[in-house]
């Protein structure tokens, strides 16, 4: 889905289940920490808009995006987690670093959603610029914190189903 044809932060509330009763683990990197802060905060002001108790989420954090993955993983094994949303940003630079690290990324979320069977929910930012990434966290295309809860939600519904 190309972002220019959609606001991240555009969902049919009708359709979203709600998360009364949820536990939703979080990890943050806090490498480009203004707009990881700010997908954050659109994840967590959804999930609370859709029924989820402050309480009922664990937010962790971790030094950057290589290591997302690995926190996600803890909160699996121990944060009594009904999915886990991971949140970073990479932007583009001189070097193939951003390459290795969303394809570590990428490969990482998968291996957990298919190793566990807790849903875990890619919230990463992949941009050439900071100002894509602007404006992808709260800027005129929305905010991808907001789309990765909506998403949340209707995974663990869907994991639920098939219990």
């Amino acid at each position: 889905m190309a972002t220019e044809l959609q606001n991240l932060s555009s969902y049919d509330s009708n359709s979203t289940p709600r998360g009364e009763g949820k536990r939703i683990g979080i990890v943050v990197s806090e490498w480009n920490k203004p707009v990881t802060g700010a997908l954050l905060e659109g994840a967590l002001q959804t999930l609370v808009k859709f029924g989820v108790d402050q309480h009922d989420i664990a937010v962790e954090f971790v030094p950057g995006s290589f290591e997302l993955t690995y926190g996600a993983k803890k909160l699996i094994e121990k944060g009594n987690v009904d999915c886990v949303i991971v949140i970073g940003c990479v932007i583009q630079g001189e070097t193939p670093h951003f390459t290795f690290v969303c394809d570590s990324v990428t490969q990482g979320v998968t291996d957990l959603n298919l190793k566990h069977d807790i849903p875990v929910i890619f919230g990463l930012l992949t941009t050439n610029t900071l100002e894509q990434a602007k404006a992808r966290s709260g800027g005129r295309h929305g905010n991808k914190g907001d789309e990765a809860a909506i998403t949340a939600l209707k995974m663990i519904a869907l994991n639920e189903k098939y219990r």
